[in-house]
C-alpha cells in the first residue's frame, strides 16, 4: 500500500489540530474553508492548494514547513540491507502504513 501526499498531509495536519485540542469548526473558521472540505483534507480525500495549506497552517499557528518536514519524514524511503526499500512512518502513530517496492 502506497501512502499517497495528500494522505500524509492530512494526516499531519489533523494531528497537528488534535495535539492543539481545536475542532474542524475552529480551524475551518480561522482557514477561512468549509469545515467539510477541511475534513476532506484532513482524511486524504482531497488535496489542498498552496494556498489552502498555507491558511491552515496560519490557522494551526504552524509554520507550512514544519508541516511539510514532518511529512518527509513519513514519506522518506529507509533503504533495508536486503536491497528493498520500505516507506516507513517515523511518528509512531498509529497509522502502521508500510510499503515495500523492489529496488530496480
Amino acid at each position: 500500500m502506497t501512502l499517497l501526499l495528500r494522505e500524509a498531509i492530512g494526516d499531519q495536519l489533523r494531528r497537528v489540530r488534535t495535539d492543539q485540542g481545536r475542532t474542524l469548526r475552529d480551524i475551518s473558521t480561522g482557514a477561512r474553508v468549509s469545515l467539510g472540505y477541511l475534513s476532506e483534507v484532513e482524511r486524504g480525500q482531497k488535496e489542498a492548494s498552496s494556498e489552502l495549506l498555507a491558511s491552515i497552517c496560519e490557522a494551526l499557528d504552524v509554520p507550512i514547513g514544519e508541516v511539510l518536514f514532518q511529512v518527509a519524514g513519513v514519506l522518506s524511503p529507509v533503504e533495508a540491507s536486503d536491497g528493498v526499500l520500505e516507506v516507513v512512518p517515523t511518528d509512531g502513530g498509529t497509522d502502521q502504513v508500510r510499503a515495500a517496492l523492489a529496488a530496480a
